[in-house]
């Protein structure tokens, strides 16, 4: 079996388990990274930063 830094079953997790869990798989993507360094966001909040990209990432599907 593979060892991963995520969780094998989700049901398991409190909702600030999984929010902490997709926090660091979302910050580990290509997208989020290659966002990141197009902002000059003083933010070093990684909370804040996902929640930020979610907003804008959601917001450009909208259109």
């Amino acid at each position: 079996m593979a060892n991963s830094s995520y969780p094998a079953d989700a049901a398991e997790l409190s909702d600030s388990q999984m929010w902490e869990s997709l926090k660091l798989a979302i910050s580990e993507s290509s997208g989020f990274q290659s966002w990141q360094l197009d902002r000059t966001s003083q933010s070093q909040d990684l909370d804040a930063l996902v929640h930020q990209y979610l907003r804008e990432t959601l917001e450009t599907l909208a259109y």
